[in-house]
C-alpha cells in the first residue's frame, strides 16, 4: 500500500568536502515541487546544484540539475519508489567542496542523502477517497448525516429540493460497507445518484 509522509524531513551529508543536504517533504504536485525548488534556489544561492525527485498526483520527476546525466534525480526517485512513496518530494542541495566524485560517488551521495532524510521521516498510509451521493426524504436526512459521521465520511454538498441531495468523500476501504449499512436500513428508500 502506498504511503505518503508525515512532515518534512532534513538530513545533512558530507563526503570528501562536498555537503549534500536533503530534504523529503509532502507536496501534492510538479507545480508544488517547482515552487519548493525556487524557494530552495533563493536560500542556497551559492548551491551548486539543487537536485530532485518527485512523486506525486501521478507524476514522477528526476532533475540533475547540472550533475552528470542519471547520476542524482533518476537515482533520487528509485529510492522514493523503493518505499512506495506518493505525494513526496526529494531535493538535495549540494555544495561542491572541490574534489570530484565520480559517477557511482555521486549516485551514491545523493542515494545516502535521500535514504537517511526518509529514515527520519514517520511515514502515514494513502487512503484513497471516492465520492458518493444519494437522494433522501426530509425524514431521512438526519439519519444519513449520522451515518456518514459515523463513517468518518466528509460532507460535501447538500442540496434541498423535492429531495435532499447528498454528497461526500470517504476512504475507498469504508465505502462498501457503509453502502450496504445505508441500503439495509433506507429500505429501499434511499436513491443513490450517479451524477450531481
Amino acid at each position: 500500500m502506498a504511503s505518503t509522509i508525515f512532515s518534512s524531513v532534513d538530513y545533512e551529508l558530507v563526503i570528501k568536502k562536498s555537503r549534500f543536504i536533503a530534504c523529503i517533504q509532502p507536496v501534492a504536485d510538479r507545480a508544488s515541487a517547482q515552487a519548493v525548488v525556487q524557494q530552495l534556489w533563493a536560500q542556497h544561492p551559492d548551491a551548486a546544484h539543487i537536485c530532485w525527485a518527485l512523486l506525486a498526483g501521478g507524476q514522477s520527476a528526476a532533475v540533475d540539475d547540472g550533475e552528470p546525466s542519471g547520476t542524482a534525480g533518476r537515482p533520487m526517485l528509485e529510492v522514493l519508489r523503493h518505499h512506495d512513496l506518493e505525494g513526496v518530494l526529494a531535493t538535495v542541495v549540494r555544495y561542491f567542496g572541490g574534489v570530484k566524485l565520480g559517477a557511482g560517488g555521486l549516485v551514491r551521495a545523493y542515494t545516502d542523502a535521500v535514504a537517511q532524510a526518509l529514515q527520519r521521516a514517520e511515514k502515514v498510509p494513502l487512503r484513497r477517497l471516492c465520492t458518493q451521493q444519494c437522494a433522501v426524504s426530509y425524514a431521512l436526512e438526519g439519519w444519513m448525516r449520522r451515518q456518514l459521521e459515523q463513517s468518518a465520511a466528509v460532507l460535501l454538498a447538500v442540496e434541498h429540493q423535492t429531495q435532499v441531495k447528498m454528497q461526500w468523500q470517504i476512504a475507498e476501504d469504508a465505502m462498501q460497507s457503509l453502502t450496504a449499512r445505508i441500503n439495509e436500513a433506507g429500505q429501499g428508500r434511499v436513491a443513490w445518484l450517479e451524477h450531481w
